[in-house]
């Protein structure tokens, strides 16, 4: 075995260090000493295998002694600093990340799957090698899973279709991902299976003689032109046959293309020079011609592709350069650089950007069903590729909307998206795009953002993800209101205007000592319950005493009040509103009621910034018993003519003119509008909020009413926080 290994892999690398692996396997094989597999044979087989496909991949030197040492830290007594001490750190580093994760205990199965794959998909982020070495590791164990009770054997198949074998995809090694197809069919529908094979078998021999014309012909006319070329037959792999049935709901009987045509050129140029001559000698399929040289698949996948049908039989012919076959074979296996200075790592760093997105993507997802189902729609479903209006190329996962196309621009113009058109027309933001759409997203400042809705339809991950951080952010927005609204209201209870407390440079102090970072999180974590009011209030009072030493205490203004005065002129002038008692106090209106004349109102004697005034029904001052002693009696002086702000809602069936009708009403009552507020919800009800200056509580009655017989009104009423 020993030799057979070194022989193959000094025909791709004469530089090896061949000692390196000598001894990766004896240190292997004496590890590995007395374990026996499931068929009987030594376990030190399986690690000489992996390490054998790894030298079909044309590995570097460390990859096959990690694939040699790849169970020595999860099957025998050695840990990972005695590799590293033995070998190197990047070895060590190769075989720990391929090793399953033990010691822990898990819930489920399916959760002790998603965070072994969790591991490794980090791991291939450090190193893309601990995947292929994985793979290898991979299809020898389906080579023999025969061995393997029943259900262990489509399990495992299961698994392999379902994550491995995509992933292979993925990183365009098809070298791997067919046989692993094809391993895992046999195992899940073993009967299907079996008579496919010899469906396949017995048509065999008349594809052949079909095919062998066409290369002929091909041939001849290849020769006529000053173009290098190899030309072959490839016949079309079980599971290719088997999806097509399946899926596309197709008898045996129906599919021609059971073989395809491989022709390998020497250039791009003639690459399109020999696609020229094939569409002149037969005639191309409509919809069946793919260049992904111009525009290579996800995973470097280049080639042309055409389907066409001479003699009423369609079939395939693919048409690549040497390097592009090696690529379509190997994937980015085929890029490992071993003989130069340059780190792998960082020639790879363009081609792995799809799996640094996908851990990006993958961190928040703590559920291990929806770890596992994003990651089968990141890696495992088919592409579409269209194009923005500028003509960048935008590949997604197949079925995906417009909306996809947005987040994948940008998450900016998926939040802001109110349509779509596609080549030239607009389009539902759920249309499914086909490959060479032309897409372009149409975007309001004003929208509201993206819509829960948009979960049901959207394929990636990459916008689910989106969607979903927006919603956390809005929640948290809902709960930085709500927290800011208790708060001011706690303020108000405890008898302060809200301002007096509530300074930004003494809620920037408490923030910092709640580990907060703004006062707006100091805000949110009231609102959600993680901070208590009787850890806020307190602090706040403590900063207001310091900083009012030299104003007047609250005992010194009721003292003053309940003295005995001689009879003298009542204050006036302030503001509308007669304090009874006390001359030359400043009064306050409190916004939590808007109180305007004709309101019943009271007084409340606030700690240094005079008397608030509360309309009597105000639920702030209501059931505030504890301050009796501070409430005083106030009135209005109808002898003044002041403006005053009130702000009411209105509640209607939204249609077109409303609002324009609600402002001739406000026109005809003349009536100044200083702010205006309109929106509509889900369920097509309008809510206008209007801010209006009047004189008494008349006007405002007179305004409501009017208001109230309109058409689709439901309720008007003033706003009170």
């Amino acid at each position: 075995m020993l030799e057979n290994l070194l022989a193959q892999i000094q025909q791709y690398n004469p530089n090896s260090d061949l000692s390196l692996i000598i001894k990766a396997y004896n240190f292997a094989e004496a590890a590995h000493e007395g374990q026996v597999r499931k068929s009987g044979e030594k376990y030190f087989v399986h690690p000489v295998e992996v390490a054998r496909i790894l030298a079909e991949l044309e590995m570097d030197d460390s990859t096959i002694v990690a694939g040699l040492l790849h169970d020595v830290i999860e099957d025998t007594k050695y840990s990972y600093e005695q590799i590293k001490k033995e070998f190197s750190e990047e070895v060590a580093v190769l075989v720990e990340g391929v090793t399953k994760l033990g010691n822990f205990t898990y819930e489920t199965k399916e959760e002790r799957q998603a965070e072994s794959l969790r591991k490794m998909f980090i791991a291939m982020a450090k190193d893309i090698r601990v995947i292929i070495i994985k793979l290898a590791d991979r299809l020898h164990n389906m080579r023999t899973l025969k061995y393997m009770n029943e259900n262990k054997k489509k399990e495992k198949a299961m698994e392999t279709i379902e994550i491995y074998a995509p992933i292979a995809h993925r990183l365009g090694i098809s070298k791997i991902k067919w046989e692993l197809e094809d391993l895992s069919l046999r195992y899940i529908d073993p009967d299907g299976y079996y008579e496919l094979v010899e469906k396949v078998a017995k048509k065999r021999r008349e594809r052949e003689d079909y095919i062998n014309q066409v290369i002929k012909q091909l041939k001849e006319a290849l020769n006529n032109v000053n173009i290098e070329f190899e030309l072959s037959g490839r016949p079309k792999h079980f599971y290719s046959i088997y999806r097509k049935m399946v899926y596309q709901h197709k008898s045996f009987e129906e599919i021609f293309d059971l073989t395809a045509i491989r022709i390998i050129v020497d250039s791009i140029k003639d690459c399109y020079g020999v696609l020229g001559i094939v569409h002149t000698m037969w005639k191309p399929i409509p919809g069946r011609f793919k260049d992904y040289i111009a525009m290579p698949k996800p995973n470097m996948y280049q080639s042309l592709t055409t389907v066409i049908g001479p003699m009423g039989e369609p079939f395939e012919i693919q048409i690549r350069t040497r390097d592009m076959h090696r690529i379509a074979e190997y994937g980015i296996a085929a890029h490992w650089k071993y003989k130069e200075g340059r780190s792998a790592e960082e020639d790879m760093d363009d081609k792995l950007n799809w799996l640094r997105q996908l851990l990006e993507w993958q961190r928040d997802l703590s559920d291990p069903r929806e770890f596992m189902e994003s990651l089968k729609i990141d890696l495992f479903t088919n592409e579409v590729f269209v194009f923005t209006p500028k003509g960048d190329v935008v590949d997604l996962p197949a079925g995906s909307t417009p909306v996809d196309f947005a987040y994948k621009i940008h998450s900016a113009i998926g939040n802001s998206c109110i349509g779509a058109k596609v080549d030239g027309r607009i389009v539902p933001i759920d249309y499914k795009l086909k490959n060479g759409n032309i897409v372009e997203i149409l975007t309001s400042s004003h929208s509201n953002g993206p819509s829960r809705d948009w979960l049901k339809f959207v394929k990636s991950t990459q916008a689910k993800n989106r969607i979903r951080q927006w919603f956390k952010k809005e929640r948290k927005e809902e709960n930085t209101e709500k927290g800011k609204e208790m708060l001011e209201k706690e303020v108000r209870r405890s008898g302060y205007e809200g301002q007096a407390l509530l300074k930004p440079q003494w809620l920037s102090q408490l923030a910092k000592k709640f580990n907060l970072n703004t006062i707006d999180d100091l805000y949110a974590a009231i609102g959600y319950g993680g901070i208590m009011m009787n850890q806020v209030i307190p602090k706040l009072k403590e900063m207001y005493k310091l900083a009012q030493k030299e104003e007047r205490s609250t005992e010194d203004i009721v003292t003053s009040h309940n003295k005995q005065y001689k009879p003298r002129q009542e204050n006036k002038g302030n503001q509308g509103v007669t304090v009874k008692g006390i001359d030359n106090i400043l009064v306050r209106f409190s916004k939590c009621c808007n109180p305007v004349p004709g309101d019943e109102i009271i007084g409340f004697i606030t700690r240094g910034r005079g008397v608030s005034i509360h309309r009597k029904d105000c639920p702030n001052i209501a059931d505030d018993y504890e301050s009796q002693d501070r409430f005083i009696e106030v009135e209005w002086d109808e002898g003044r003519q002041i403006t005053y702000q009130t702000e009411i809602q209105i509640i209607a069936a939204d249609r077109k003119g409303l609002l324009s009708e609600i402002t001739n009403v406000l026109s005809e009552t003349k009536l100044t509008v200083t702010a205006i507020n309109a929106r509509t919800n889900k369920e097509r009800i309008a809510i206008i909020n209007l801010t209006i200056e009047i004189t008494n509580i008349a006007q405002l009655d007179r305004l409501m009413n009017k208001i109230k017989t309109m058409q689709g009104v439901m309720d008007v009423y003033r706003v009170t926080s």
